[in-house]
This record gives structure tokens, C-alpha cells and sequence, in this order.
């Protein structure tokens, strides 16, 4: 009851404190006796809050809510926009290596007029080859080798660049491939069924059985895997799920395969690319490209 009674008298003075301006008829604005337009008692916001207490809340919740309503109505309040939030670091990054430009290797007559680089939204996996070509070169010599793998590829195979996206020579030099990016997720040409979100290192020449690796090619290789991979916090001794875009694969087209992040082009196509002797390489190369990211 008192509740009541409290209401109604609050009710009451705000009736009698704030008056609603009225809307002046055909004759223009109320005069005083003076002729003069009257001004009406009380404080402007107060005049405002009447307008407005309405659509606060009927009743009793709307005269205790009146001056937080009028509050909202005289200013604005200027919220703090949240933060924004990117997405977190990978965990497990090195340093990219030393990789030439392409331009050290391609020149004007052998470069062909070629459509924009695709992309992916991330690279997962590394595939690994050699060239088949000659081991026997002076490492000053691997711009032209490069340059010759490049007009064979888009000659007679008429593809639109080179496939590999890196190619490593037996000193170690790393040189970009395909066009796009080094750090970019660029879809390349070099695994037939799985070349969206891997790349492809090359090693420069042949390494079928019984052929020595230079150390120099096999620390390139883990140095590169293990940037390229940690880009996406891809650990390369892991095993990761490819889905075949080609049946001449070893996988039909559409199927999912779970293969090593850092593969053997013969993981995923029946060929005995990247050699024997490379592929022998293959878990020491997966061990020092994850110790190189700072795994354990």
C-alpha cells in the first residue's frame, strides 16, 4: 500500500513539474497577457524526459527509470569498440631461409606470356622430387638448368609455368619456382591428384639408388619444409588427409588419402620420383625440419 501511495505521489509531482509542450494551433504560438509567447517552468531536460518516458516502461517502472531515459536521450555514450581479435601466431615458426628470385633465372625469350597465379587457402603438405636431370653441373650453372626444366615444361607438356614451387641445387641454393609468392599459399603443378594446399621442392638432378645426396640439398630441403610448413603450424612429421583430384594418382579422383605432410612425390603418383636415395632421406628430413620449427 505504501508502495502505492509512494507511486502515485511521485506520479504526481512529475506531472506537476514537467509539462508536455503543446502544439500550437492555427493562430501560432500561446501568448501571454504581456503578448509575449509564454516560456514554460522547468528544466529543459526534464521537458525532454517527458517525451520519452513513455516508451521506458509504463507505470511505476517508468517514473524510477526517467532519469536514466533522459540520461540516453541528452548524450550519447561512446562504448569502447571491442578489440580486435587476428588470428593467433603458429606456434612453430623458423626463419625463411635465403630464396632467389625467379628473375635470376628466367630471361625475356624463354619467358612465356602466362594467366595469374592460383592460390590456395594454406599449404599443408611438402612433396619432394628430383629433376632427373644430370648431377654433374657447376651450381653457378643451375639458373640455365632451371630455365631449360622450364621451357620443357611449358613447351612441349604446354603447362603454364614451371611446376615446382622450389628448386633446390647440390650446393643448397634455393630458388623460386612457380610464379605467385615465395610466402604464399601458390598452387602448383608438380603431384598430379594433390597439388591444391602443398608445394613441391625439387632437388636439382637425379638421386636414384645408390647415388649420394649432398648434404647441403638435404639441410635445404628441412630448412624450406620447415618454414613453408610452419607458416600454417604444420608439424612435418605428422600425416595429413588430401583429397585426389585425379584418377591417375594413386588414389581415384574425389578419394581421401592420409599421407606425410613431408611426402615422397611417389606418396601420392605411381613414379619413382624423388629416387631411392632421396626418398631414404625422407624421415631425417621430417625429424630436422620439426626441430627446426622448435618441436620436441
Amino acid at each position: 500500500m505504501r508502495v502505492l501511495l509512494s507511486a502515485r505521489r511521485i506520479r504526481g509531482r512529475v506531472r506537476n513539474r514537467v509539462r508536455i509542450p503543446q502544439v500550437p494551433g492555427p493562430g501560432g504560438a500561446r501568448r501571454s497577457r504581456a503578448g509575449r509567447p509564454r516560456r514554460r517552468p522547468g528544466a529543459p531536460w526534464l521537458r525532454r524526459t517527458a517525451l520519452v518516458a513513455p516508451a521506458c516502461g509504463p507505470g511505476l517502472a517508468a517514473v524510477l527509470a526517467l532519469v536514466l531515459c533522459a540520461a540516453g536521450v541528452d548524450r550519447t555514450v561512446a562504448a569502447h569498440p571491442a578489440p580486435v581479435v587476428g588470428r593467433p601466431a603458429p606456434a612453430h615458426t623458423t626463419a625463411r631461409p635465403a630464396i632467389v628470385p625467379r628473375s635470376r633465372w628466367i630471361d625475356d625469350r624463354t619467358h612465356k606470356r602466362q594467366p595469374p597465379p592460383r592460390y590456395d587457402d594454406k599449404v599443408v603438405a611438402v612433396f619432394v622430387h628430383h629433376t632427373d636431370s644430370p648431377n654433374t653441373y657447376d651450381c653457378a650453372d643451375a639458373p640455365r638448368i632451371i630455365r631449360s626444366l622450364y621451357a620443357g615444361q611449358i613447351g612441349p607438356r604446354q603447362w603454364d609455368d614451371l611446376g615446382y614451387n622450389f628448386v633446390v641445387d647440390r650446393c643448397g641454393t634455393i630458388y623460386e619456382g612457380r610464379a605467385g609468392g615465395v610466402d604464399r599459399p601458390v598452387t602448383g603443378a608438380h603431384a598430379q591428384g594433390f597439388n591444391h594446399r602443398t608445394a613441391g621442392i625439387a632437388a636439382l638432378g637425379t638421386f636414384t639408388a645408390g647415388t649420394s645426396v649432398p648434404r647441403a640439398v638435404t639441410d635445404a630441403i628441412a630448412a624450406l619444409a620447415a618454414w613453408k610448413l610452419g607458416l600454417a603450424d604444420i608439424d612435418p612429421r605428422s600425416r595429413v588427409r588430401l583429397v585426389s583430384t585425379s584418377g591417375q594418382s594413386r588414389y581415384a579422383a574425389g578419394t581421401s588419402a592420409t599421407l606425410p605432410v613431408l611426402a615422397g612425390h611417389d606418396d601420392g603418383f605411381p613414379t619413382t620420383c624423388p629416387g631411392a636415395a632421396l626418398t631414404a632421406h625422407l624421415p631425417a628430413l621430417r625429424q630436422a625440419a620439426a626441430r627446426l620449427q622448435g618441436r620436441t
